[in-house]
């Protein structure tokens, strides 16, 4: 690191679990964030500000004035603009250091599948449950770890997931293709704070993944209510039958 990175990650240098090491490894880490919107906004704010070195994303959605509500990479200067493009455009300001590949299109398909191979770490914000269960596929055939969060009305849950390890579950072991409807917060609102938190909580597990610090979701799928302030903690277990993960598969 030269002088100017040891001045602007000097708050991450003094904690004793990250310091020199635990930095440089952020610096070197490539991570690739599905979804622009209410939970992607923070992550990839306070990832481009950790000094993660390569923030990949694909949106292909323009800014609208309904998202200013919760969608804080964003602001009224930028409606009608291409996601992707706003984003990176301020995530670049925020971080000289980060590299941000930004694409103004669909993830999905091949291209889903070669940009997963192409990263360290997953972070699902998507909004549906088809990206969801594609991600999901897609980090367990090329074993990468996932991370996924989802937030609706005043409540929100994100976990980790290994599922290409034989004992541990992935996304799909707790949600089954076609056993939800998709809720969005276009016919259902959302709280803008709630967001915020689950968005804050993935990149704070983000980071510590990436450094191999302290104990992450893995196993364990987080609850937020908001109306009661208050978390809650579910076990989760690996699906024998799982079609994407399971043994018996």
């Amino acid at each position: 690191m030269d002088d100017n990175q040891l001045l602007r990650y000097k708050r991450h240098l003094l904690l004793p679990q990250i310091d020199v090491a635990g930095q440089q490894r952020l610096l070197d880490a490539s991570v690739l964030v599905v979804g622009v919107g209410g939970l992607g906004s923070p992550v990839l704010l306070y990832l481009a500000a950790a000094g993660i070195g390569k923030l990949h994303f694909y949106d292909d959605d323009t800014v609208e004035i309904s998202n200013i509500q919760r969608q804080i990479l964003f602001d009224s200067s930028v409606l009608g603009q291409s996601k992707a493009e706003a984003a990176a455009e301020r995530l670049r300001a925020i971080n000289p250091d980060c590299q941000v590949v930004a694409v103004a299109s669909r993830l999905e398909g091949e291209i889903l599948n070669a940009a997963v191979v192409d990263t360290d770490l997953v972070i699902d914000c998507s909004d549906n449950f088809s990206t969801r269960f594609a991600v999901n596929r897609a980090c367990v055939e090329n074993k990468k770890t996932l991370l996924s969060g989802a937030v609706i009305r005043m409540e929100g849950q994100l976990s980790v997931f290994n599922g290409y390890m034989r004992d541990k579950p992935c996304y799909q072991c707790l949600y089954q293709p076609d056993a939800y409807d998709d809720e969005t917060c276009t016919s259902s609102g959302v709280l803008g704070p709630a967001v915020g938190v689950i968005g804050s909580l993935l990149a704070t597990e983000a980071v510590k993944v990436i450094i191999g610090i302290g104990d992450t979701l893995e196993g364990r799928l987080l609850l937020f209510d908001a109306m009661a302030m208050r978390f809650n903690e579910l076990k989760l277990k690996k699906d024998p039958a799982c079609p994407v993960c399971g043994l018996e598969s």
